[in-house]
């Protein structure tokens, strides 16, 4: 069981436009609030146009990755979601999250890239590298995704029921 209340800050690429992606961010805020000190912070996205070469997607992945970066304290333990990242299970980020805590990391920094992905810079602040899939999922439904996962986690870390 966590001792101090950590805090959590999701960083994600672009706004939540769909209203009901809204509402399950809401809803996941409110049953987080009894865990953790969570703190949802947007970046604006970059407009890339259709065939963009590689040096245009590497700037757009540059300039969001400077708005990211503006944003993670340096006592932050960075987690990148990114699809070649390491895969756990809802137990497995449990306890990855309890065993930071227990270490003493009280602030948790979970960053989810635009359209394109993450730019070289973040992945190298990133303490740890996160695949929920090999998958891609649209930024404002990963950002719900996220939230059930650190629920659930703090579920498990609580030894409280939670759906298998």
């Amino acid at each position: 069981m966590l001792q101090n209340v950590m805090k959590i800050t999701v960083i994600g690429v672009g706004k939540i436009k769909e209203n009901f992606f809204v509402q399950a961010v809401e809803e996941y805020r409110k049953r987080l609030s009894r865990y953790c000190q969570l703190e949802l912070m947007e970046v604006a996205d970059e407009r890339t146009k259709e065939q963009a070469s590689d040096g245009e997607i590497r700037l757009v992945k540059e300039r969001e990755g400077e708005r990211i970066l503006k944003c993670i304290r340096e006592d932050c333990y960075v987690v990148a979601l990114t699809i070649d990242g390491t895969a756990l299970d809802s137990v497995e980020l449990a306890e990855k999250i309890e065993r930071l805590g227990v270490e003493g990391r009280s602030h948790l920094c979970f960053v989810i890239g635009g359209s394109l992905g993450l730019s070289d810079a973040v992945c190298r602040r990133a303490d740890f590298h996160l695949s929920f899939s090999r998958m891609t999922f649209p930024h404002q439904l990963m950002r719900v995704i996220l939230l059930e996962q650190i629920y659930r986690s703090y579920r498990i870390i609580n030894g409280e029921p939670y759906h298998k």
